[in-house]
């Protein structure tokens, strides 16, 4: 009686739900999928998946991030690698696995890329024939043919629904415009940079956070729109990477015109070099030379506050870098 009492009463244990991380889309969008695989292959796969776009094709990511086929580090974990909230986080809640591609699936994607430049071409022509102050950027029609969608830049609002009734006759599907800005819109088309790698946003950024002209000053870099401007037009994104290293060596330096100690005598410094942390001074009697800021000691800062160390000039980090603005 107790046996069958407590068989009863044991807690049922069911397996934890699987999930693989899967990058999909022209965006290039992250997303959990369900799934009941057994088996994982360790090389790059393309898999079938279903969102709530349709059907579409995907590739696993980090497949090497799996144990017993299911992602080794939580929901929370990745979040936390990207560094910002769960709101904010790219990765989405994507939807359920259905296959692993098989090669009539990876030769039909071929076959629609192919057609897509067709279709491409044909809203371009009715853009034209409508005279709509639109740019349209690229298409994205979904493997499953439930929808296709476009992208396009454009400085106002636009009424396109003269356009979406004239694409869904002509192609017989549902028909979705999507407005993206300029980074996104680079993040799209772009190619290879000047540094001769792919875009940035296009490879690997998956969060693009603001860049301004303190970070482009702070590092020497040339003012030149022309020179610091991405394929998207704007400030490159490249400029952030050594923004907080720059920032760090900033604050070990003397303010212009600040008085300061040395082996030589005592001077003012007109100059100060980041990387090089390297200070030129000038002396009363008109002699000009360069020390390591170890070797000086700050005597008056320019809006004079005495300092004893030369590296005590947190306060005053401000007023040479800038906030970032975001």
């Amino acid at each position: 009686m107790n046996d069958t009492i407590d068989s009863k009463n044991k807690p049922s244990h069911h397996p934890a739900e699987k999930k693989m991380l899967v990058r999909y889309g022209k965006m290039g969008q992250t997303g959990w999928f369900t799934h009941e695989e057994k088996n994982m292959p360790k090389a790059a796969s393309k898999v079938m998946i279903k969102t709530e776009r349709g059907l579409e094709i995907g590739e696993v990511v980090g497949r090497f991030c799996y144990k017993s086929c299911a992602f080794k580090k939580n929901e929370e974990a990745v979040v936390d690698y990207y560094g910002v909230g769960k709101s904010e986080c790219p990765v989405t809640e994507g939807g359920k696995f259905v296959r692993y591609a098989t090669e009539q699936d990876l030769s039909d994607e071929h076959h629609i890329n192919i057609g897509a430049k067709d279709e491409l071409k044909k809203c371009k022509q009715i853009i034209s024939e409508l005279n709509l102050p639109m740019k349209l950027v690229d298409i994205e029609h979904i493997f499953g043919g439930e929808r296709i969608i476009f992208y396009f830049t454009a400085e106002n609002r636009i009424d396109f629904r003269e356009l979406v009734k004239r694409l869904a006759k002509e192609f017989q599907t549902r028909i979705e415009m999507r407005q993206v800005g300029s980074r996104d819109a680079a993040k799209i088309a772009a190619d290879i940079e000047v540094c001769g790698q792919p875009c940035c946003c296009a490879r690997f950024l998956k969060i693009l956070k603001p860049v301004n002209m303190k970070m482009a000053k702070l590092q020497k870099a040339t003012l030149d729109p022309s020179k610091i401007s991405g394929y998207c037009g704007r400030l490159k994104c490249c400029l952030r990477y050594e923004d907080h290293t720059y920032r760090d060596l900033a604050k070990r330096l003397p303010r212009k015109k600040a008085r300061v100690k040395t082996e030589q005598g005592e001077g003012t410094v007109i100059d100060a070099q980041v990387l090089t942390q390297l200070v030129s001074i000038r002396t009363d009697d008109g002699n000009v030379f360069a020390v390591p800021v170890e070797e000086i000691q700050i005597l008056q800062q320019p809006n004079g506050k005495q300092e004893t160390e030369h590296d005590d000039l947190e306060n005053d980090s401000d007023d040479l870098n800038g906030k970032l603005e975001q």
